[in-house]
């Protein structure tokens, strides 16, 4: 099949000259409100906060952050340089610990901190600004091929269809406003839509809404058709052939190609397993960690629970959900195991099981 144009009205960042702007996603989809960040104090913050959110463009966000860092203190203490940027790689990594690809991000920059020692601030500024430009372009390339390479898989794994649009299932968001391209997961949905009718049920995403609020937004903002799915509903939608297959993304995968995502997918995986519906995982490379074994290795980010406890309505207000005293208990993530993985797509090819050999050579 010819290639066709794959395209995004949604870009939720930009860089130049030491000031990274970043869509806060936290306002999505009633305010579109850029936050201005000078420092990587700024960035961790954001990334911290979830106002910048996505395994992909956590590690762009992150790489720029230290740019826009080393920016500043050149500007003012030149001498600092080093330690400023040292204590700054430290305190964004710290920040979101499942997704490898900000300690990945930041590792990059890290070594060109190291090899640019003899060379002048202004310098070092514009090789760590040169970088984190590499790092958010391979991604734009990396969603563009995870696209081509996942929509490929889906057709040949779905073989002659009956009338009417595909419909894909996904959770979270793994879209544009989680990448610095066009998306893992919906990078694939958007390039089925490019071709031929296709309709995306999106979950809710308990308790932050990334489908709700940017999922749905950011499909219904590029004309692609998306309706929204209370998270309780979707195994009664993966059992009644609503969706001819489930799409995610992933914060982290192991050697063995267990996947950690947004908590909710290890459930989907199940049910696709029970009814025969394809489940696949779209991830660049950065994403894998052959240095994790298996997801037993995957630290798992533990989230305060006052977020799942307070629904908020706007103008800094919420409202409690449960009782005064009763605690809430919010894992961010889960683990899928490999042998419930149908498909990993990466930029650099699809992996099926069993999973390892495959991300080994994917990785090297």
């Amino acid at each position: 099949m010819p290639e066709s144009p794959v395209s995004t009205g949604v870009v939720p960042w930009s860089y130049a000259g030491g000031r990274l702007l970043l869509l806060d996603q936290r306002r999505l989809p009633h305010e579109e409100v850029l936050l201005e960040c000078e420092s990587a104090a700024q960035t961790a913050e954001a990334i911290r906060s979830l106002a910048v959110r996505g395994a992909p463009l956590i590690g762009v966000a992150a790489a720029y952050g230290l740019a826009a860092e080393a920016r500043r203190v050149a500007d003012r203490v030149p001498g600092d340089l080093d330690a400023a940027l040292a204590l700054a790689a430290e305190r964004l990594v710290a920040v979101r610990p499942t997704a490898v690809n900000l300690s990945a991000a930041v590792g990059r920059m890290g070594r060109i901190v190291a090899a640019t020692a003899g060379l002048s601030a202004a310098a070092r500024v514009t090789a760590l600004e040169r970088e984190a430009g590499a790092i958010a372009a391979e991604d734009v390339d990396a969603c563009r091929r995870i696209g081509r390479l996942g929509a490929d898989w889906l057709r040949r794994r779905w073989g002659a269809r009956s009338a009417g649009p595909a419909t894909i299932l996904t959770h979270c968001n793994a879209g544009a406003l989680a990448t610095a391209g066009i998306g893992t997961a919906l990078g694939i949905v958007r390039t089925l839509a490019a071709e031929g009718p296709v309709a995306v049920l999106a979950d809710e995403t308990r308790p932050f809404l990334q489908g709700a609020r940017l999922t749905a937004w950011e499909l219904k903002r590029d004309g692609i058709s998306v309706t929204l799915l209370p998270d309780a509903a979707a195994a009664a939608a993966i059992a009644s052939a609503r969706a001819a297959a489930v799409v995610v993304g992933a914060d982290r995968i192991a050697a063995n190609g267990d996947v950690a995502n947004k908590v909710g997918t290890y459930g989907l995986a199940l049910a696709c397993r029970a009814h025969g519906v394809p489940f696949v995982v779209a991830a660049p490379t950065t994403t894998l960690d052959l240095a994790c074994p298996d997801g037993k290795s995957i630290p798992i980010e533990m989230r305060d629970g006052e977020e799942v406890l307070l629904l908020p309505t706007g103008a800094g207000e919420a409202v409690r959900l449960a009782p005064e005293g009763v605690p809430a208990l919010y894992p961010a993530f889960d683990v899928t195991p490999a042998a419930l993985v149908d498909a990993i797509v990466t930029e650099r090819g699809v992996s099926e099981p069993p999973h390892a050999a495959g991300l080994k050579a994917f990785a090297t």
